[in-house]
């Protein structure tokens, strides 16, 4: 069943959380030290703000996943403890019994001495829908203007908003559950997203606003048509990931609902926001954005997977309608703080010297299309798009070609490596894709597996020229592919 939290009850927030972050104060835990871990929604709910202020990092998960790592954790120092009455692991302590013990007066000034707007926060993983998620820092100054984020798109003190998804990404935490608490809405949790009982939910708790990522939207078209579908109060959908055909078909479904669609990074260092209802739009550019937050979209070689430099050195910015790699300059107004731990891949998503020397630039891994009005569109990741007889081919536009066959339900388009050429090759249907937490589907794992049918357990096909038919992919025609004894 959904968590309901209602407006007034956000006045518990400050006594619960000023009651942990005393009780871990008391026990000598530091900013940074400590873990927490818990299995329900309400704990990791009322405990997040205030616990968060000492920098610590929140982490919901469940006691296996807990004990796996556990060892790995002591190595490192880090101690952990169940927001629970009882623990289930030996040796690690349960903070139920003193968290209820402790006094709900606010924390004393001096615990909060040292923290600024640029003070660690908390960390938040990625998705890892191309790659292994990484931990992004969260700095108080992004917790406020993230949870801004709901009075931007229109949501009031009196809205209800549902937040179906998991409160240990951006999403959910920061825009669903902090917006909230900014406007002082009422928020509606559920554990896990269910496109059957989504419109029962929202008719039962008089939902106003709701909230979507990557391919909820879709899920809710593509479950079976129910009586009444259109007998609900939600006026306003926010979330990103939005295709314009399933921007479309749920209008027409489900009626007149007003979809905020955004664009934004967790460890990003600015964003989009749809404020005018174009399909398929995440944003739209003006002078004010450009002066507040200085973005360029410039030309990117998705084969060296790099951007494209003139003679000068400097990168070049694409024209009206054409794809072009989004960066976003780094700026006091603007700063990347970067990944947790990991300089490396931290310093991977910084890039240099991109229109005159000296400037730096946050590099968004994202492919987005500016029209002559100045509406952005997300294109796609740049390990998605691949190289198609001398063109860049988004995924996103072969899966919106693909998604107009009535009978496909759900679609995942990846490029592989091919020696000497790209074959139009596809994977046999399967009962459901690989997504990640967050409904995004995933294509890391996809694109290492390449289309080695040595590797790959579904059969395989490929566009036979000669045939003018798909044809399997078998071992044998894998060997003449690779070493190009088969024209392709």
């Amino acid at each position: 069943m959904p968590v309901s939290v209602q407006a007034g009850a956000w006045m518990c927030f400050g006594a619960g959380g000023g009651k942990i972050t005393g009780r871990r104060c008391c026990r000598g835990a530091q900013p940074g030290e400590v873990t927490f871990c818990a299995a329900r929604v309400t704990g990791a709910l009322v405990r997040t703000p205030r616990s968060a202020r000492p920098g610590c990092l929140g982490h919901p998960d469940l006691r296996a996943a807990v004990e796996e790592v556990l060892p790995d954790l002591r190595q490192d120092g880090i101690r952990v403890f169940y927001l629970s009455a009882e623990s289930p692991t030996p040796g690690v302590e349960a903070l139920g019994p003193g968290i209820e013990a402790a006094s709900d007066e606010p924390l004393p000034a001096h615990h909060r001495a040292d923290v600024t707007p640029n003070s660690k926060a908390i960390y938040i993983f990625t998705s890892g829908t191309t790659g292994l998620p990484k931990a992004a820092v969260i700095t108080e100054k992004k917790l406020l203007l993230v949870a801004n984020m709901c009075r931007l798109c229109g949501v009031r003190a009196e809205d209800v908003v549902y937040t179906p998804l998991p409160l240990y990404h951006s999403a959910a935490l920061l825009i669903g559950l902090g917006g909230c608490l900014e406007v002082g809405a009422t928020c509606v949790l559920r554990a896990k997203f269910s496109a059957s009982q989504f419109w029962d939910d929202c008719r039962r708790y008089n939902v106003t606003v709701i909230q979507y990522v990557g391919e909820v939207m879709r899920y809710l078209c593509n479950a079976p048509k129910r009586p009444g579908e259109r007998d609900h109060s939600v006026r306003l959908a926010v979330g990103n990931g939005l295709r314009a055909e399933v921007w479309k078909e749920f209008l027409q479904r489900f009626g007149p609902v007003t979809i905020r669609e955004f664009y934004g990074a967790t460890e990003g260092n600015a964003g989009f926001i749809n404020y005018t209802g174009k399909i398929g739009a995440v944003g739209r550019a003006n002078v004010f954005l450009k002066k507040f937050a200085f973005f360029e979209l410039i030309r990117y070689n998705v084969e060296r997977d790099e951007p494209i430099r003139d003679e000068r050195g400097f990168c070049i910015p694409v024209r009206p309608g054409e794809p072009g790699l989004l960066v976003i300059k780094i700026t006091k107004t603007t700063p990347f703080h970067g990944y947790a731990g990991d300089p490396e891949k931290t310093e991977k998503k910084v890039l240099r010297n991109v229109l005159v020397k000296g400037d730096v630039f946050f590099n968004s891994g994202d492919l987005l299309m500016m029209d002559h009005e100045k509406f952005l569109y997300f294109q796609d990741r740049v390990g998605d798009t691949f190289r198609w007889k001398g063109e860049n081919v988004a995924t996103t536009e072969v899966e919106g070609t693909l998604a107009t066959v009535d009978f496909i339900q759900e679609i995942n388009v990846y490029g592989v490596s091919v020696p000497g050429k790209n074959p139009a090759a596809c994977r046999s249907p399967q009962e459901a894709l690989e997504i990640t937490g967050t409904f995004k589907q995933c294509k890391g794992n996809l694109v290492r597996e390449g289309f080695d049918p040595n590797v790959i357990k579904d059969p395989l096909f490929f566009l036979d020229e000669a045939k003018k038919s798909y044809v399997p992919l078998s071992p044998d025609v894998y060997a003449d592919i690779l070493e190009k004894r088969l024209k392709l």
